[in-house]
């Protein structure tokens, strides 16, 4: 029905008059005069930073995820440590772009196949001056282990955590002429000369965990941060970027609830406490075509090691290929 039904829509545009068929002509070229001025006009310094000459991007990329809690302190008089990690995600995918409007879609064979039972949706946006990272992550396949003086270290089986998980990082890019994040992970700009800047950041970070084992935990923390960082992109050669940022936040909001077994169990603030998003990517130019790697990784830090700590590290890796049309 699908193909009959774009047959017959090409058969009525091919019948359409001539003045009709010169009336839809000059529609798309007006679009494409508003979308061209749109996507060449910015202030930027074309010395450092400049659009590719081409409109179309087509790109496939193979992207992985993980996540992992970790935790110290005291209990009952004996120091403790614990690790746990949830199953890692990896999905294939393909975006095209036409003067910076991209449209893509992700697949991920280990949950057609059943191996991926957790649930994630990671959203970025790298703008001239503005961008954000937002990751939600609701997984339930966490395994580790947990090693106590005296006791020494016990295996943490499946299924027993459930952790639903929000990051997000926004940030305000002060050197947009010169320093281009998009040219590192979008590919929308090409950085000619090496050059970095100063950037604002808010963080946040919000989490809802049950344990069920043993002993019943359940604990809830919501974090905002306010900071500030660096971004450089290095340009060794017009054919080699590499960028590497940190956007250290301190955390101005926290409020945090752990109860276990119906017992309330404080989280002191402890000095500092910090949310960084940390980002790196290399990215190859082979005239029209490019090849390359990126990094997101998040790492967010909680309470004091002599009563109670909680550190989250959230990544994301990307490698990718792709050609302009």
């Amino acid at each position: 029905m699908t193909k009959k039904l774009l047959l017959s829509i090409v058969v009525m545009l091919l019948a359409l008059p001539v003045d009709a068929q010169e009336k839809k002509q000059s529609f798309f070229k007006r679009v494409d005069s508003l979308l061209t001025k749109r996507y060449r006009r910015g202030n930027i310094d074309t010395a450092y930073v400049i659009r590719p000459e081409t409109k179309w991007t087509v790109s496939a990329r193979l992207n992985f995820s993980g996540s992992m809690i970790e935790s110290e302190g005291i209990d009952n008089g004996e120091h403790f440590r614990s690790e746990i990690k949830a199953d890692y995600k990896s999905t294939v995918s393909l975006a095209v772009s036409y003067m910076g409007l991209t449209l893509s879609a992700a697949l991920n064979p280990a949950k057609l196949l059943g191996k991926y039972h957790d649930y994630e949706l990671n959203i970025s946006s790298y703008g001239k001056r503005f961008g954000f990272d937002f990751s939600y992550q609701n997984a339930k396949n966490f395994s580790g282990w947990r090693e106590t003086d005296g006791i020494g270290r016990e295996d943490l089986p499946e299924d027993q955590l459930s952790v639903k998980t929000l990051n997000a990082n926004a940030f305000y890019n002060f050197n947009h002429r010169r320093f281009s994040y998009p040219a590192a992970f979008s590919q929308s700009y090409i950085q000619q000369r090496s050059a970095g800047s100063f950037q604002l950041a808010v963080s946040a970070m919000g989490q809802n965990g049950k344990f069920r084992g043993d002993s019943e935990l359940d604990f809830k923390i919501t974090n905002i941060g306010i900071g500030a960082g660096y971004g450089y992109n290095f340009v060794p050669t017009k054919k080699w970027l590499f960028h590497i940022s940190a956007l250290p936040t301190f955390i101005v909001y926290s409020n945090t609830s752990l109860t276990l077994d119906g017992d309330r169990i404080p989280l002191k603030y402890h000095f500092p406490e910090v949310i960084i998003t940390g980002r790196a990517a290399i990215v190859r130019q082979l005239k029209k075509r490019f090849v390359g790697l990126s990094m997101v990784y998040t790492f967010t830090n909680n309470g004091d090691e002599d009563n109670l700590a909680l550190h989250n590290i959230k990544w994301r890796a990307r490698a990718f290929f792709g050609f302009r049309l």
